[in-house]
């Protein structure tokens, strides 16, 4: 089977009204053979209200902060990514549009779809540096877990059943989306890694995403947030922290 006809669809979320960079993505996309398409993120910026995905109160007691109407946005758009994976029923890599590949991104997407049984949900960029256990070689590219959370959704490649787990655990939204990603006692999927990354991030200011770094959660607060999740983790049949 040749390069171009193994299964795969490549969604790039952009705003559709990001003309300077949609302009860099199709200039960064012209690296590879793969077909792909821009998927129109949801602008948060534009939100008059948060979708009902998005309960106020509950996220301010469980998760300690609220989030962004952009983050929202941002999560809302990667969610509709997994709908497209399931649509098209075939492994999908999603970007986000600030992206840039590695000169070995294409024998990267080549080994993980000649080696599918060896991994559902693979992440091929992360904007922390975190240490990781290899689990095995695929024709040289380095699959592993990775230990901690390197955060960033800015390249992941799932197949239709882990977008399926996705959709069903997300029907409510109380984290950004990148840290839903890694959130495995939430969904109960395996996120592996390639490493090293074949995609790193122009480092554009992004668009979809206004998050700025938080102040950690202390006293008092980390002790009212630690006592909500207990009692979540009681009376609710899908807790939003299980242990």
């Amino acid at each position: 089977m040749s390069l171009n006809a193994l299964p795969l669809q490549i969604l790039v979320i952009s705003l559709s009204r990001s003309t300077d960079r949609r302009a860099k993505v199709k200039e960064e996309l012209q690296k590879i053979s793969f077909p792909w398409t821009f998927l129109d993120a949801v602008d948060g910026s534009a939100l008059t209200e948060p979708p009902e995905e998005y309960r106020p109160l509950m996220v301010k007691l469980l998760q300690g902060y609220p989030l962004t109407l952009n983050e929202i946005g941002c999560y809302l758009s990667h969610k509709k990514a997994w709908k497209q994976c399931v649509a098209e029923n075939i492994p999908t890599l999603v970007f986000e549009d600030d992206f840039v590949l590695l000169p070995e991104f294409e024998s990267v997407i080549h080994s993980l779809l000649h080696n599918t049984n060896a991994w559902d949900f693979v992440r091929l960029q992360g904007l922390y540096e975190v240490p990781y256990q290899e689990l095995l070689i695929l024709d040289g590219v380095h699959l592993v877990k990775n230990l901690g959370d390197a955060v960033g959704a800015t390249a992941y490649l799932l197949k239709p059943e882990v977008a399926k787990t996705l959709i069903e655990s997300s029907r409510d939204i109380y984290e950004p989306a990148d840290h839903f990603l890694e959130h495995q006692s939430k969904h109960g999927l395996e996120f592996l890694a390639i490493r090293p990354y074949p995609v790193d991030i122009s480092r554009v200011k992004s668009t979809i995403d206004d998050r700025s770094e938080r102040a950690p959660i202390k006293g008092l607060r980390k002790r009212l947030r630690s006592v909500a999740r207990a009692i979540d983790r009681l009376i609710s049949s899908r807790p939003w922290f299980p242990k």
